[in-house]
């Protein structure tokens, strides 16, 4: 069985690459399909989140692509042979040889957008130049666009819709700014690690990249995420609180 890439990037900082990495990385680690995410920002921000989960929790495998100054890049960068779904975590601004080295590992890419005209046009040029490039029809990679941080429904968006739809690109979801993705980010957890009560819009809004990404998943989703017991690590590492 072949590692399934999913490439989460975006050329402007602050568009919440890691917060969708990490949420589907804990799906996927949930729910016992061997995960990882390779980091290739120099902030290394999935990494310690990843240093943040406790010991219980579904293990998800570290992978450090950014670049170091010892320039031994290549050990850090290793995925375990058994991981299904590698999930990377891009750094703002990658371009030229960077990119394209995201790009050649990636089958699948996510961009996610916040909701401000500046990042808006910033996400069309960069989602037209990769189409103009060739490159994501010559590899058969499919691309998503995730509308992230919105705090209502708001017309903003419609601009880069009507661009998406005259693509026939997908417009997957729209994840709330909620303090739930605060309160995971700054423990070591995603939405599908937490107690279902707590994360359940979360989850229902995330699920559409979920099943994007990987369409095998809908057995599963209907099954799991929605489960009303809390997962046997939460169970156990509660008992330590």
């Amino acid at each position: 069985m072949k590692t399934n890439t999913t490439l989460v990037i975006n050329p402007k900082g602050g568009a919440g690459k890691t917060t969708v990495a990490t949420s589907l990385a804990s799906y996927f680690a949930v729910h016992h399909v061997p995960a990882a995410i390779l980091d290739y920002d120099p902030q290394g921000s999935s990494l310690n989140w990843l240093k943040l989960r406790q010991p219980h929790a579904p293990r998800i495998h570290a992978a450090n692509g950014a670049p170091q100054k010892s320039g031994l890049r290549s050990i850090g960068m290793h995925v375990p042979a058994n991981v299904r779904q590698l999930v990377i975590d891009a750094p703002a601004g990658a371009s030229g040889l960077l990119l394209q080295e995201l790009l050649s590992r990636a089958h699948c890419i996510l961009v996610p957008v916040q909701p401000s005209p500046i990042d808006i046009h910033a996400t069309a040029n960069f989602v037209r130049d990769l189409l103009v490039g060739g490159r994501l029809r010559a590899r058969n990679i499919r691309l998503a666009i995730v509308a992230n941080r919105v705090r209502r429904a708001s017309p903003v968006y419609q601009p880069l819709e009507r661009f998406l739809a005259s693509l026939s690109l997908p417009f997957l979801a729209r994840l709330s700014d909620s303090e739930v993705y605060v309160e995971a980010a700054e423990t070591g957890r995603g939405i599908f690690d937490m107690e279902p009560s707590a994360a359940s819009a979360e989850r229902e809004q995330f699920m559409p990249i979920v099943e994007w990404v990987d369409p095998e998943c809908a057995t599963r989703a209907q099954s799991k995420v929605i489960e009303l017991s809390r997962p046997a690590w939460l169970v156990r590492s509660s008992r330590f609180v």
